[in-house]
């Protein structure tokens, strides 16, 4: 019998009532009073998405800012309910679990976010920030709180004397690393990892990725790494998930998507990635503008961007399926291979 994956996504959508500033509220209210107002507006952020993470496996997501990459992250990590669909632990619908098991699921996953400094409340000293969700759901005693915390810092890189300051006090990379202590401290099993070095400099990026993959070999860890960074992704990802407008359209091992990308967009993403063989080539962004959530195109909403586009792909949604073992894919010309 084969074991369910540790993190499952069947169906996940996501919507958001569209958001206005003040001139635009003003304005809408008097549309009303003239009877011109239009249907409240809707953001599809994620749309009926299916993925599975096993155990032990780092699956990197990948697209363009506005796809839906880390509204997928919260909903793995509980921050918020999905508008439609399930979230699996083990199998289990986390919605439907009794609270307790609720509770322990939870724990087990865990997020680490892009900008480190917003992520930390700046009242609290590093102990109370690492310290507090063990304290709270009881991982460990009072007696044993401060060797606890100072093994956490310790395991993240940092020096545990520096207990007693405030985020403030330290650098971004610092920063980052009570981040991945405090997620650790309650001893998860997945982490979802959201653009965790694209807010710091280039020097301390490669130091972060280290510790990430030291942490998966001592400790087991599942991780899915969001990134916009293709060679991030290339370097530490089993298997790479691309994500277009809402929708994963491809999904195959790190490998084979950087040798033979399927999906004309992954296509088009790694066609921009400067290579050391292509140094003489141009380098321009995937053609046109990433369309609005508000009003995604019909069919394929990679579409209107795409240069092998058929009037089925105006029409109809390409299904994400098996093109080879291992490998998923959402694109219509893959009936005509």
């Amino acid at each position: 019998m084969t074991a369910a994956p540790l993190i499952e996504l069947r169906g996940v959508s996501k919507q958001f009532g569209a958001t206005y500033d003040a001139a635009a509220q003003i304005g809408r209210a008097v549309s009303r009073r003239l009877g011109l107002a239009r249907k409240n507006e809707i953001v599809r952020a994620v749309d009926q998405v299916d993925l599975a993470v096993a155990r032990g496996e780092v699956v990197g997501l990948v697209g363009e800012s506005g796809c839906g990459k880390s509204t997928i992250g919260r909903m793995i990590a509980g921050i918020m309910p999905p508008s439609a669909g399930t979230v699996r632990f083990k199998g289990d619908d986390i919605a439907t679990l009794p609270p307790d098991r609720a509770r322990e699921a939870k724990l087990k996953v865990q997020m680490i976010f892009q900008d480190p400094y917003a992520s930390l409340n700046p009242r609290l000293r590093v102990e109370d920030i690492v310290g507090e969700a063990p304290l709270v759901h009881r991982l460990v005693k009072p007696a044993d709180f401060d060797a606890y915390v100072d093994a956490q810092l310790r395991r993240a890189g940092l020096d545990p004397a520096w207990c007693r300051r405030y985020p403030h006090q330290f650098s971004g990379g610092q920063r980052q690393r009570i981040g991945i202590a405090r997620a650790l401290a309650v001893n998860p099993a997945f982490i979802v990892a959201d653009e965790p070095i694209s807010a710091l400099d280039v020097s301390i990026q490669a130091q972060i990725l280290n510790l990430f993959m030291d942490l998966r070999r001592d400790l087991d860890l599942t991780y899915l790494f969001i990134s916009h960074d293709l060679g991030v992704v290339e370097h530490l990802s089993d298997r790479v998930l691309i994500m277009y407008l809402g929708r994963i359209v491809e999904s195959a091992p790190a490998e084979e998507v950087f040798a033979r990308p399927n999906h004309p967009y992954t296509q088009a993403l790694l066609a921009e990635v400067p290579r050391i063989e292509a140094r003489r080539r141009r380098f321009t962004a995937v053609r046109g503008e990433i369309p609005s959530p508000l009003a995604p195109p019909t069919g394929c909403h990679f579409h209107p961007r795409c240069p092998h586009a058929m009037p089925r792909c105006r029409e109809q949604v390409p299904a994400l399926r098996e093109i080879a073992p291992g490998r998923s894919s959402a694109c219509h010309l893959n009936d005509h291979a």
